[in-house]
């Protein structure tokens, strides 16, 4: 684990990120906040692309909870079969949105904690859909900010609460609302797991990582 960075290092991190991506945006096709929490619940242990490859079609004739129900879960399943996990995962689906309907009047509530309480949404879940639909400065960690936050010692932490910690600490609130997104587009495309692309780096002179690549 690096040593966490201080203030203006961070701050000069972001500002790069930011003049490289003013806008990022997550990769999850989606049509509304429903289809949203459908696709981030999904999307667990699967990549993005295979989620939109699944959900593209589904989503033309499924964007509500009520009409989940309708298509009903084997359904569900004929489209997500490419998925990992599906059986699972189309059962969540279908038991979260029917508690949507009967609970919600079929709307995704915008609290975390009320949507950590639907089956098959964790937090890191919960913090997606609040950050890229209601744009709460929620950070969802997953595994590339989990790499990139220990790597670079922009925020190290030892599990996935901790790090989401020292994002809401030590990131300036100016960056917060794009944050998670610029952590994992740099993991995905640049900071990567097994050989970081360190000679292309746009933060190379300011991460703390010592084993840098050429």
């Amino acid at each position: 684990m690096a040593q966490q960075l201080d203030y203006h290092t961070i701050r000069a991190i972001f500002g790069r990120f930011q003049a490289a991506e003013p806008d990022p945006k997550g990769e999850l096709e989606h049509v509304n906040a429903y289809t949203l929490l459908v696709a981030v619940a999904l999307s667990a242990q699967a990549t993005d692309v295979g989620v939109n490859r699944a959900t593209r079609a589904l989503f033309q004739i499924v964007d509500t909870p009520q009409r989940m129900l309708d298509l009903g879960e084997e359904g569900l399943i004929e489209h997500i079969r490419t998925i990992g996990l599906y059986r699972n995962k189309a059962k969540n689906v279908m038991a979260l949105s029917r508690i949507l309907v009967e609970a919600y009047d079929g709307e995704v509530p915008n609290s975390r904690a009320a949507l950590q309480s639907l089956p098959g949404v964790g937090r890191k879940t919960a913090n997606v859909v609040l950050n890229m639909w209601w744009h709460h400065p929620a950070q969802a960690v997953d595994t590339h900010i989990f790499r990139v936050g220990n790597r670079t010692g922009i925020c190290p932490g030892r599990d996935v609460v901790a790090v989401e910690r020292a994002i809401e600490d030590h990131v300036p609130v100016d960056f917060q609302r794009h944050a998670h997104h610029w952590l994992i587009l740099h993991g995905r495309h640049t900071c990567k797991a097994r050989k970081p692309l360190c000679g292309t780096c746009l933060i190379r002179d300011l991460c703390s990582f010592e084993d840098k690549t050429l």
